[in-house]
């Protein structure tokens, strides 16, 4: 029988949010606040929204879980608004931790592969040394402290490079510019995993019923993405191929011709061995995700 869950979900309004809430099972009952309905920097309204996911859960005869998918996550603006950033990304997990801790509800926290410095020369474990070198990847890194330290039943779950649905997202701005332009320039020298959210959101909802089921992972820290790499080049003229473009129209440049505010890691592949090693399922090769997105519509 599978665990019966009452999962709330910060930043519910997100693409992963989203996800997580539309592909649960039956036997999961998810609340996705988005921000305007639970602001993670507010120790009230988390306080709150977790004594009554707590009590929801035990009206029902169901298991408590935290998904945090809150994150400030726009890279550039970052570095001109840390405060802004550590407080969604750090203050808000810390908060939030505390308050699962209180009540013994378990928490998965969303993290990024931009905590690493993306030095690395082949997929990065868990257990490696961070070395975040934007804003972003500072106040994620402190966000995973904060979990980890707090004392609650806790998991952070590293993704990076998401595209869903819903919101903005690199699929999406490939698609609009495909239709306006004759050829762009795409970095071809950063390397990671693309994800697609729902993709994602059925493997936290499987660490989500371990966790609730007192049979998490002894390993704390999971990385979570879809199979493979490649550099955004290759990404962009994948999915031009989708839209029936020609992927020739996008051209590759370097970094150094395409500078932006936040620096991005050069590689930051994130290995699945421990994921794998927990006995949870491992996501499909990004290409095939990429597939199954368009065929979605």
């Amino acid at each position: 029988m599978p665990v019966r869950l009452t999962v709330l979900v910060p930043g519910g309004s997100g693409q992963l949010g989203r996800d997580l809430a539309a592909l649960a099972s039956p036997s999961v009952d998810v609340v996705a606040p988005g921000s305007a309905e639970l602001d993670v920097t507010a120790t009230g309204q988390v306080l709150a929204s977790v004594g009554a996911l707590a009590e929801r859960a035990r009206e029902t005869g169901s298991s408590p879980v935290v998904i945090n998918a809150a994150a400030y996550t726009a890279v550039d603006a970052a570095e001109t608004d840390e405060e802004r950033a550590f407080a969604i990304n750090a203050d808000g997990p810390r908060v939030l931790a505390a308050a699962c801790a209180s009540r013994r509800v378990p928490l998965i926290h969303v993290s990024t592969d931009y905590v690493f410095s993306g030095d690395a020369s082949r997929p990065y474990e868990p257990s490696d040394q961070l070395g975040p070198r934007s804003a972003y990847g500072r106040t994620k890194a402190a966000g995973e402290d904060a979990v980890l330290g707090s004392g609650a039943s806790s998991w952070v779950v590293r993704t990076g490079w998401l595209y869903g649905r819903s919101g903005a997202n690199f699929v999406k701005t490939m698609t609009a510019l495909e239709a306006s332009r004759d050829t762009l320039s795409v970095v071809d020298d950063q390397v990671g995993g693309p994800t697609w959210t729902a993709d994602l959101a059925p493997g936290l909802l499987e660490l989500a019923s371990r966790a609730a089921s007192g049979n998490g992972p002894a390993q704390r820290i999971l990385h979570c993405t879809n199979a493979g790499e490649t550099s955004w080049c290759g990404f962009a003229r994948a999915i031009f191929t989708h839209l029936g473009a020609d992927p020739a129209r996008v051209r590759p440049c370097t970094t150094e011709e395409f500078p932006r505010p936040a620096r991005r890691p050069a590689y930051s592949v994130l290995s699945p061995a421990a994921w794998i090693d927990a006995g949870l399922t491992p996501l499909r090769r990004w290409e095939e995700a990429l597939d199954a997105y368009f065929a979605a519509g």
